[in-house]
């Protein structure tokens, strides 16, 4: 059943991406090397599952490919969120600090590495809502450093940023992504059966029925062919069928839960344990039991944005404001 598992990745980048090809050339078009003499950065926004990542990531391989001279990097904010974090990210994933040690190397190193690179330099920060803004205040600094900031809060994120910080980014360009309709997430799902599976074998309707449950979003779609797939390969059944899909939804849908849960920083893990281990708990017990169980607690203005963010994943949901307000787990 499957021939190329890494087809079946959500994280795996296509050689051809469908319905994106308009936001493709348009971030490619302010990216291209004559542009970056700028340090011009862009913001990429939209709902989950839209293939914000997917773009981002797509465009800066084909220039890496066209172009003599581009390095890129990809930070995910869950789990790299702090000035250092960021940095050290960055220069590992361009070959540029793998003699760097995150604990006991001062941020400023990875940053003159940066400084240091005669080559364009891109970086894409993911989650860019859930990071501090000091990295992005820091990068913007680095001539022939660009970045891309990809959150699905644009309107909350913008209104929060540090005045001096939005003031240097205001001008950036702005791709907005809408969820994938119905028909371009059976496109998307066909190609992943083409490269990955024996296509004789996947039921048209089965890949109906995904795009259905999808709803729209090409991560869970993509989630759900693998886990199908999976489970008539481990069963050694002959087709994948509307049944199969059926029968395994429930538990892709926590596949997927539990690998956003993987991704957590620090101290989103420990707010989203807490929550979850109290079923539902208020703010004040909340934030009470962070600071007694960690050495060095962040803000309460960062963990708030930290818990807008594990509301963004489905992981918890809220209600009430102010004191009144309590968080409980959707997990």
């Amino acid at each position: 059943m499957i021939t190329d598992a890494r087809a079946l990745r959500h994280e795996f980048v296509p050689r051809d991406l469908y319905h994106r090809e308009g936001q493709i050339d348009h971030l490619s078009s302010q990216l291209t090397p004559s542009k970056l003499d700028r340090g011009d950065h862009a913001f990429i926004f939209g709902p989950s599952g839209a293939g914000k990542t997917t773009v981002a990531k797509y465009t800066l391989g084909q220039l890496e490919a066209e172009h003599l001279g581009v390095r890129w990097a990809y930070v995910n904010g869950m789990s790299d969120n702090t000035d250092a974090a960021v940095m050290h990210k960055a220069v590992r994933d361009m070959g540029l600090g793998a003699d760097l040690r995150r604990e006991g190397t001062p941020t400023s190193v990875a940053v003159d590495r940066l400084r240091e690179c005669d080559d364009q330099v891109i970086i894409i920060l993911d989650e860019v809502s859930v990071m501090d803004e000091r990295p992005l205040y820091v990068l913007h600094e680095i001539p022939g450093v660009s970045f891309i900031c990809i959150t699905t809060d644009e309107d909350e994120w913008l209104a929060d940023l540090d005045e001096r910080v939005y003031s240097r980014l205001s001008a950036a360009p702005v791709i907005r992504l809408e969820k994938y309709s119905h028909a371009e997430l059976i496109d998307i799902l066909d190609a992943r059966v083409t490269h990955g599976l024996v296509p004789s074998r996947v039921d048209d309707t089965a890949v109906e029925f995904i795009a259905d449950i999808a709803a729209g979003n090409a991560r869970e779609a993509i989630a759900l062919l693998r886990r199908a797939a999976a489970h008539v390969e481990d069963n050694e059944m002959r087709e994948l069928t509307p049944a199969v899909v059926d029968e395994i939804a429930d538990d892709a849908q926590r596949e997927v839960k539990q690998r956003k849960i993987r991704a957590l920083g620090t101290h989103q893990r420990l707010l989203f344990r807490i929550i979850r281990q109290a079923g539902e708990v208020d703010a004040g017990t909340l934030h009470a039991r962070y600071e007694d169980q960690i050495d060095s607690p962040k803000a309460r203005p960062t963990r708030r944005r930290y818990l807008r963010s594990l509301k963004q994943y489905d992981l918890i949901d809220d209600e009430g404001n102010g004191r009144g307000k309590s968080y409980r787990s959707l997990v």
